[in-house]
Order: C-alpha cells, then sequence, then structure tokens
C-alpha cells in the first residue's frame, strides 16, 4: 500500500460517516501523524471544554492543582471568595512556570524573579520594575483561562468565545440527574503514562467489544446498548441491578444511590464527553478516565474514584472500598497494555482502514466528531 501524504484530503474520509454497519475506522495516520495530533489540539483541546477534576479536590481557598493539557500548563486553584479559577501556569514576566504538583498558598510566587500574583490571579508584587516607563501591574495579571462546572466536574476551554459548558453538554446533565453527582467527592486519583494516541483509549473505555478478550479473566463478557444522546457526548448503558464496579465474585458492599431512577437504576453508563473523558456511572459510584494527549504516540490517564460524602462517612469506608480499588487496579492495566499493543500494530504502513462492529457505536461517533473538526473545516482537495 502506498503511503499517503495528502492526510487531509477528505476523500480519505468519507466512509468514516457511513452507518455503523457500513462505516470504516479512522485511517492510521489519525493515530500516528503528529501533523494530524498538532490539527487536533488546534481545533478540539483548544476549543472545546476539557474535564480536569473535581471541584470538591480545592474544597478551601489558595488550595491549588496544577496540570498540562495538549502542552498548555494550567493551575486550578481556589480563589478567597470561594470560586475555583482555572489560570494559564506561567509568569507574565518572562514566562516562568511557577507553581507544581499540588498544595495551598495565600500568594503564587514566581520561582525565578519573585513577582507575585493574588489567587485571584492579580499581579501584586514587582521586585525592582519602579523605573519602568508606564508599566501597569493591572495589565500584567495571569491569563485567565476560561472554567466552568457541572456537578462538581470542573472542566476548562482555551477558547473565550466559546459556548457554554451546559450547551456543550446538551442533554447529558439531565439523563445523569439522578446521579446526584453534587454529592460525591474524590476518594482516589492515580494517573498512568499511556504508550497510545488518546483517541485509541477514549475508544476502548466505551465499548464492550474486547472484554472477552482482553478482561476475559477478570471482569468477563459484557453486553451493552446505545444510549442516545444530544451534545458533545456519546453512551453505551450495561444492563444489571448491581454495581460494576467490584469484581463479578464480589458482593456488592456499598448501598445504592439514593434517588436513582430510569436507566441508572438498571445498570452502568459509561459515557465519553468529548474529547477525551469517559464518565463510568454505576449504581452505588463512579469514576473516571481522562485522556490527557501528549504526542501522537504518548498520553497521560487519569483515573478518580468518587463516591457519594454518605458512603464515604461510614466507618468501614476504608476498609471495603479497597474492593473497588482492586477492580479498578487490575482492569486498568490491562487497557492500558492492550491500547499500547494497538499502537503498536498502527505503526504499519500495510493497515487499511477496519471496518467497525456493532459493539463500537460510541467509536464510530467519535471518529465522525474527530473527523467534523480536523478535516470537516478545511476546504475540499
Amino acid at each position: 500500500m502506498p503511503i499517503v501524504h495528502d492526510i487531509f484530503n477528505p476523500a480519505h474520509y468519507r466512509k468514516i460517516g457511513l452507518p455503523l454497519n457500513e462505516c470504516e475506522a479512522l485511517p492510521r495516520w489519525a493515530f500516528t501523524s503528529e501533523e494530524f495530533y498538532r490539527r487536533e489540539v488546534e481545533h478540539i483541546f483548544l476549543k472545546s471544554w476539557n474535564f480536569v477534576g473535581r471541584a470538591d479536590e480545592i474544597p478551601n481557598p489558595g488550595d491549588y492543582v496544577t496540570m498540562t493539557l495538549a502542552g498548555e500548563p494550567i493551575i486550578l486553584i481556589r480563589d478567597r471568595a470561594g470560586t475555583p479559577r482555572a489560570f494559564a501556569n506561567t509568569c507574565q514576566h518572562r514566562g516562568a512556570r511557577m507553581l507544581e504538583g499540588k498544595g495551598n498558598v495565600r500568594a503564587i510566587k514566581c520561582p525565578y524573579h519573585a513577582w507575585v500574583y493574588g489567587i485571584d490571579g492579580a499581579l501584586t508584587g514587582t521586585p525592582d520594575m519602579e523605573q519602568c516607563v508606564g508599566f501597569k501591574r493591572e495589565e500584567y495579571g495571569l491569563a485567565k483561562i476560561k472554567l466552568e462546572i457541572w456537578a462538581g466536574f470542573m472542566f476548562v476551554n482555551f477558547d473565550p468565545n466559546s459556548v457554554s459548558l451546559m450547551a456543550y453538554l446538551g442533554d447529558l446533565p439531565r439523563q445523569f440527574e439522578s446521579y446526584a453527582y453534587d454529592d460525591v467527592v474524590v476518594t482516589r486519583r492515580v494517573e498512568f503514562d499511556l504508550d497510545c494516541n488518546w483517541k485509541i483509549y477514549a475508544e476502548n473505555s466505551t465499548e464492550v467489544y474486547h472484554t472477552p478478550t482482553v478482561h476475559g479473566a477478570s471482569l468477563g463478557k459484557q453486553l451493552a446498548d446505545y444510549v442516545p444522546s444530544k451534545g458533545n457526548w456519546s453512551a453505551i448503558h450495561m444492563p444489571g441491578e448491581e454495581t460494576c464496579a467490584v469484581l463479578p465474585s464480589d458482593a456488592s458492599p456499598f448501598p445504592q444511590i439514593a434517588g436513582l431512577k430510569g436507566r441508572p437504576r438498571h445498570g452502568t453508563h459509561f459515557a465519553l464527553v468529548f474529547p477525551s473523558t469517559t464518565l463510568c456511572c454505576t449504581h452505588d459510584c463512579m469514576w473516571w478516565l481522562a485522556v490527557y494527549p501528549v504526542s501522537a504516540s504518548k498520553s497521560l490517564l487519569s483515573v478518580g474514584s468518587c463516591f457519594p460524602r454518605s458512603t464515604v462517612a461510614r466507618p468501614d469506608f476504608e476498609e471495603v472500598v479497597k474492593k473497588y480499588y482492586h477492580r479498578w487496579d487490575l482492569a486498568t492495566p490491562e487497557d492500558n497494555w492492550v491500547t499500547s499493543v494497538q499502537q503498536a500494530g498502527l505503526a504499519s504502513t500495510l493497515r487499511i482502514a477496519g471496518r467497525m462492529s456493532w459493539n463500537e457505536p460510541v467509536v464510530h461517533d467519535l471518529a465522525m466528531w474527530v473527523k467534523d473538526r480536523v478535516i470537516g473545516n478545511l476546504a475540499p482537495a
């Protein structure tokens, strides 16, 4: 097969938008090309709402966490009024990164030349700048990043002209309302370096086609139905009357979330909020799988575990929750391994565009969503 050089030619993508039982997957270069990846950063990650964590992870004024999203260093911090804020983690003097990891500060001080910013982003201290003609501190506050919250989930958007988060999410908040996620808290967050493109992991997290093979000895075979959705998300629903957050051999140890009704009451949702965050929502808890791109073939995976406050307050919580962590600690490395295997195989120039299974509706939705933003905004060849 000849190597394709015109990778943004719409002709290469015409079969992606066909119905699921007729369509093809994204071409190999969509997962391997740095040029394609840079286009994704520009047209997807810098223009979409990206999940960055829970507001309860920074509960007090001055609490902060830092992260890097598609190459952009970010500070998430709660100001003195109690409002979570997002800023670029770069000094407005000469660009040094200012905070690392997580913690609590009364002010943000640059480690290079000691410029000082309030936790509201305002520049308050500038040593030896008195002789600079026309210098005004108020013009050099930290660069703000749009941050909005749904049910305690924090999202950022680098595009100042973007639609609101609620408009972006469409009917997801309504369909998931009975999960009462305003009342959950994060109990654990772990991260993994992935040897795969971000889309590979996002695809894997929302299809059960792979479970008999990859998770045969742990989770076993699973069945799921496609969930109709409106907005920038897509989901499957796995029917069942018990939580899927523990291994099949374990009895359900925690009570159901109070007030569950409809589909949430009768199964588990795996909802991909585009571009790259899967909310895994079951009867008694939820966990997220957030994939942050690093390059065309590298990503960072964040796995967060959340439980209702009443569950966390139980005297036996620390002992019982080990069953949940064990399930995730068993399945996650299996997925991490198989996605690296897929990435390695995509290096072959002989790979043709694959056909989709009826078990992969969200994979199909993601492919069309990516294609519309990376290819659809370009003039036809």
